[in-house]
């Protein structure tokens, strides 16, 4: 058995779909309501992406990715609000 103590420790890096699950995550609140579903539904696959990612110890964003499908739940729920009420805020 070998032991890896000689390499240096690589930090863990963020997965690109955890950053871009949570940057569509919170850019769907700036649009209209279409577009708001849109990135939302991508907020939540690639959330989910982001947290299957995650699982390798080489990559961070689980908690992150969690938190992005969540808030693309709630931004589905906002958007039929606001398309059914025709609420502009």
């Amino acid at each position: 058995m070998t032991h890896d103590l000689d390499r240096p420790r690589q930090n863990a890096s963020f997965s690109l779909p955890s950053l871009l699950a949570i940057a569509s995550a919170i850019g769907s609140f700036f649009v209209g309501p279409f577009m708001q579903i849109v990135l939302a539904v991508a907020a939540i696959i690639l959330g989910l992406l982001g947290v299957m990612i995650s699982i390798s110890p080489a990559k961070r964003g689980g908690v992150m990715s969690v938190i992005s499908v969540v808030v693309g739940v709630l931004a589905i729920v906002i958007a039929i609000v606001r398309a059914v009420f025709g609420i502009v805020f």
